[in-house]
Formats: structure tokens, sequence, C-alpha cells
């Protein structure tokens, strides 16, 4: 595989950096939510591994972020490379096609030639060279004018994931890996997901969008006209004095609906959307069995331990344990266990109810305590 020589001419990479990651609760957390954690055991949070992802492929000036206001301070301090003028902050958190598209529409009034892609800024990516090659042929098929998406190789018959069913190849020069899309589809279950995995023309859908900003919002003026209304005007004011006053008055305003749905299944039926097929390892680290999984390299019978100076005794014991309290944490004979300490909440569960953990976030929502949350 030959390395990418510099930045690609045009390409600027978003990164939604919004999400509290419920299904990853007490760790993640409203004022520190999931992206501003490392779960990998790197070193670096995983907004950093976006940002140092991308930053080869668009060159610092050329990466915008979108986020809440009360996440600034720690986004400022994770990527100090980051410009003013490519920090967009939400007043209130909207969804992704206002956040990615309003990002889309400040680029376009900048420069009309712009080619966009959206990173979201909480996933797992391991090849990080093999991810900039497709995401190159992803911005060679939107050069030719096709909304792109990035679809991952399948490798197991996942039911936590939406699905990308190929369609035709298409003749683009640059990306050789490029299909139309035939449609999306929601999260399967097992039967439904394992017949997609042998089929060999179903990919996992990672919600990464590359497109000319103009296609992209031409696509949700079709879809979501008040919204893109809306956006463009935000983003008429974005470089002036007008700015406040117009987010002001607009942004709380525009509905909350998903990229997916106002962009890419409308686009995929009118034949507009390709995907290129990604072989990466990637990971949307969904919840805490995903994240056993992903700590023990998937061996099954290994305990994960994740939290620097976490304190734990095991014995005959798997599954995964974050720390962040000090406590000594002692398991015995406990299988895929989930046990997360931090100093105000403990939660125990197993991998297989995993998922069930946002039904805890909801009840404490419910019972009006916003202080765990």
């Amino acid at each position: 595989m030959r390395a990418l020589e510099g930045v690609l001419p045009d390409f600027h990479a978003i990164i939604p950096a919004g999400g509290v990651g419920s299904r990853l609760w007490p760790l993640s957390r409203a004022e520190a939510p999931k992206f501003l954690h490392d779960l990998t055991g790197s070193g670096h949070t995983l907004l950093r591994e976006t940002w140092n992802r991308v930053l080869p492929l668009a060159g610092a000036e050329g990466i915008m972020v979108v986020t809440g206001h009360a996440h600034r301070a720690a986004v400022e301090e994770q990527l100090p490379d980051l410009t003013k003028a490519n920090l967009v902050l939400e007043s209130e958190p909207k969804e992704s096609s206002a956040a990615i598209g309003l990002a889309a529409a400040i680029l376009h009034s900048r420069n009309p030639e712009v080619i966009v892609g959206s990173f979201a800024a909480d996933h797992v990516i391991a090849d990080a060279e093999r991810f900039r090659h497709t995401v190159a042929e992803a911005v060679a098929a939107a050069r030719s004018g096709y909304i792109t998406t990035i679809g991952i190789e399948p490798t197991e018959p996942a039911t936590g994931f939406g699905y990308i069913r190929c369609g035709a190849p298409l003749a683009v020069d640059g990306a050789p890996h490029a299909h139309l899309v035939d449609r999306f589809v929601e999260k399967p279950d097992l039967d439904t997901a394992t017949a997609y995995l042998e089929s060999g023309d179903h990919l996992w859908n990672a919600g990464m969008f590359i497109a000319r900003a103009d296609q992209l919002l031409n696509q949700l003026a079709e879809t979501q006209p008040e919204l893109h209304t809306g956006l463009l005007d935000i983003a008429a004011a974005w470089d002036t004095p007008r700015r406040l006053e117009v987010v002001t008055a607009i942004w709380p305003l525009l509905s909350k609906i998903a990229i997916d749905y106002s962009v890419a299944e409308p686009a995929a039926a009118a034949g507009r959307l390709a995907v290129v097929r990604g072989d990466f390892a990637w990971d949307d680290v969904g919840d805490f069995s995903s994240l056993a999984k992903l700590l023990s390299g998937g061996r099954a019978g290994d305990l994960a331990i994740l939290g620097e100076g976490a304190r734990v005794l095991a014995d005959s014991s798997s599954g995964v344990v974050v720390s962040q309290s000090g406590r000594l944490i002692s398991l015995v004979g406990v299988s895929d266990i989930v046990v997360v300490d931090t100093p105000d909440a403990l939660l125990v569960t197993t991998r297989e109810h995993a998922q069930r953990v946002k039904s805890v976030v909801d009840a404490i929502r419910q019972a009006g305590r916003d202080d765990l949350l």
C-alpha cells in the first residue's frame, strides 16, 4: 500500500463531538462524554485519536469540530492546533443533520468547491493508514458527484449496527472499491444479520459521509427545506458580527433528525449515494460489552481492566472492570461481568445485558438526579 502524499485538495474533515454515550454510564457523563475518554489504553482520548487520523488528509486548518458549549475548554485542551474559526459550538444538541449540515454550510461559504467528510469523535479505528486510503477513495467518488459513505467489512453477525447493501460497482477514477448503495437496513435480528454476513454484499454502516458540500446541502434542501434554509442563514452570518444574534434566533427552532434519514437514505433511493468498502478494524464502542471485546482483543475468558492505577484482584473471572475510584475491586468466579466503579456511582451488570444500561440512565433522569448524569 503506497503512502498518501500530502493533504487532499479542497478537503475538510468535520468531527461531530456530541452525544453522551448513555450505554457507557457511569464512565461517560454529560460533562465528560465518551469522546473525552481514553478507551483503548493508548494515552489519548477518542477525540484526539480521531484528530490524529484525519490530520494527514486535511491538515490542521482543514479540520472543523462541532461540539457543545460545555465541552469547549476540554476540546481546546485536547486539540491545541484547532483553529478558532473551525470550532463550531452548539447552544443545544440538534442531532447530526444540523451539526454536520451547519459545518458544511460554513465551509461552503468559505470555499464553494469544498469536499467535506464527517467522522465521529468517539469511534475506534485500528489501521489508520488503511482508513486514510479508504477516505481518499471516498473523496474521489465525491468529486465525481456522489454523496459517499464508508461501509465496514463485517466480521460477525452484529445486531447492534445498521447495514448498507451494496449495489452495482462504479467506474470512478481513484475509487476502485466504490459501489452504488442499494439501500440502508436498520439494526437486524441475529438470523437476518447472519444472512447479511453470508451474502457478502452487506457492510456495517459506520456513519461516515463524504461529499461536495453543495451536493450534501442540495440533498438536505430536498428533504428538510426548513432546516436547510435555517442552516444557510446561520452560515451566512457565521463569520460576521451578527453570528450570535442569528444563531440565537434560528438554532433553537431547527428540527432534530439524523443525517442518515435526511441525506443518506434519500440519496440512496435517488441513485446518488456511493459506498466505499473499508477493510480496517472499526468499532463504535457502543456499550461495555464492545469495550470488553476491544480491550481483550476478542479473546473469550479474559478480564479487561481500564483505569489508571486500577486495583483489581480476580480469580476465575472474565469481563471488564473500569476503575476510577482507587478502591480495591475483587472478583471471584464470575463470568462476563461488567464493573464500572466511579467516585459517585457503581455499575454492576453482565456483557449480555450491557445494552440495558441506557434504561438505568433513563431511570436516573426521571428521578431528577441530573447530578449523576
